[in-house]
């Protein structure tokens, strides 16, 4: 197997950007959702430059804080959990992961363990 073959049809959108937001890596549900902004097109691109102001700031200032940020969003009926951490290259900080994950809430268990 390929070092990042699992990657590509797993379902959640996950895109990957260096230190200074150059996006470098998209699966195939990224591509999707952003197809209407060119998919994979945009690979090579800064995703500073996909955002408007107020997410634009925050991002700035979470490439340059490598500070985690996790949300969740609803959307068309649809809810997502966000989950933006840095990634490292042999200890070194290389930028951004973002993971978007649909929450499936009406059939999910919870269980608490000890």
């Amino acid at each position: 197997m390929n070092e990042n073959e699992w990657i590509k049809e797993f379902p959640a959108a996950i895109t990957v950007c260096d230190e200074e937001g150059i996006l470098l890596e998209m699966n195939n549900k990224a591509a999707k959702g952003y197809e209407n902004e060119g998919g994979r097109k945009l690979i090579g691109s800064n995703m500073l430059d996909c955002h408007p102001e107020l997410a634009r700031t925050k991002t700035e200032r979470l490439l340059a804080s490598r500070a985690k940020n996790v949300y969740t969003v609803e959307k068309n009926g649809v809810k997502k959990l966000i989950y933006q951490s840095p990634w490292y290259k042999n200890g070194q900080y290389a930028g951004f992961v973002e993971m978007s994950l649909e929450i499936p809430f009406g059939d999910l268990p919870h269980f608490i363990r000890s």
